[in-house]
């Protein structure tokens, strides 16, 4: 008789961890897109309530609006190395920063302008620190322009005057008929997680932690977000715009995952009571670098206009610190002058 082992009951096997959900897509839209039925308030979008009359009453009993003369004595060192954009074909990625949050993109063979602010001053603020890195005749000739929100040092309007009427402009929802208004012919409103492509390059808007106003009646009656740009061989620029530091990094990072570039704000941060909602200081634009898991971060909102009362040439030094404590590459920080250019190189 023939001995049998009975075999063991089959183990119970480990629960599978659910899939991962599947990542939302941009919707895309057509060119010239403009739409009247847009809602009359975006303030449901704001992360953080805008300050009301207290902090503004505590804003100027402390007069905390420039930074003091001993942080002023530092303009002459403030880097500035003016010069045209660099040549650049269909395959090249190239920056210059033209100063605040003025960039010369050259993704895809087109030429792309951030926020455009080409004029020595703006409303309510002094002269500029630092001249226009780049001519206006030196650009090569537009293929569009990007804003970010309405505010008047990242929409202005002297600049936009010398740009052709027929010039591809991608605004946020609410703000295309400011650009109707002034003739412009090939507006295109776009809300978050929206997208439309020009010449195979894609614009995609996304969320920034920010507000928009330009006159006493208009307080959020348009978005404010910033701009991914992806061109056919599928490197991204990711240029934020204006913007706090919030949970919005780490999505658009997941939703638009393999940033190589990401332009971020690192001035305008003092007072953190008055302003940490808005703009990030250097140490959370370094932070939010990680989050979007961009291979190089390039600052920008810093050097230009005298916004806040942090010393002129403290967001540089600070953002270099963070970079290294957080133990990131040198050379992928790229830290540019006014008027400096970087090529992308795959």
């Amino acid at each position: 008789m023939t001995e049998r082992t009975a075999r063991p009951a089959p183990a119970a096997e480990a629960p599978r961890p659910p899939a991962p959900a599947p990542l939302p897509t941009s919707v895309l839209q057509p060119l010239g897109r403009l739409r009247h039925d847009w809602p009359r308030s975006f303030a449901d979008r704001l992360t953080a309530p805008l300050p009301g009359v207290r902090a503004l009453a505590r804003l100027a009993r402390e007069g905390a609006v420039r930074p003091r003369p001993e942080g002023l004595r530092d303009i002459p060192l403030l880097p500035f190395e003016p010069g045209p954009p660099p040549p650049a074909g269909p395959g090249t990625v190239a920056v210059t920063w033209v100063g605040h949050a003025s960039w010369v993109l050259r993704v895809g063979g087109l030429t792309v302008l951030t926020d455009p602010v080409w004029s020595r001053r703006i409303l309510g603020t002094p002269a500029r620190l630092t001249p226009v890195g780049v001519r206006w005749e030196d650009l090569p000739p537009v293929d569009a322009v990007v804003i970010s929100h309405n505010h008047f040092d990242h929409l202005d309007a002297p600049t936009l005057r010398r740009l052709p009427r027929a010039t591809p402009v991608l605004v946020p929802a609410g703000l295309g008929r400011w650009f109707v208004r002034r003739g412009f012919t090939r507006v295109t409103e776009l809300d978050w997680w929206e997208a439309v492509e020009l010449g195979g390059v894609r614009f995609d808007f996304v969320p920034a932690h920010h507000w928009s106003k330009r006159t006493l009646l208009d307080t959020c009656r348009s978005l404010w977000g910033g701009w991914v740009l992806t061109d056919p061989a599928g490197r991204r620029v990711y240029f934020a715009g204006d913007t706090g530091y919030g949970h919005w990094f780490a999505e658009i990072g997941r939703r638009h995952p393999g940033i190589d570039l990401a332009l971020l704000p690192i001035g305008a941060y003092d007072p953190r009571w008055w302003l940490s909602d808005v703009h990030t200081d250097p140490e959370e634009a370094v932070r939010a670098h990680q989050d979007l898991g961009a291979r190089r971060m390039a600052p920008m909102h810093w050097a230009t206009f005298v916004l806040s009362s942090e010393p002129v040439l403290e967001p540089l030094t600070r953002v270099r610190a963070a970079w290294e404590r957080a133990g990131l590459p040198r050379e992928d920080l790229w830290d540019l002058p006014v008027g400096g250019s970087r090529v992308l190189v795959p």
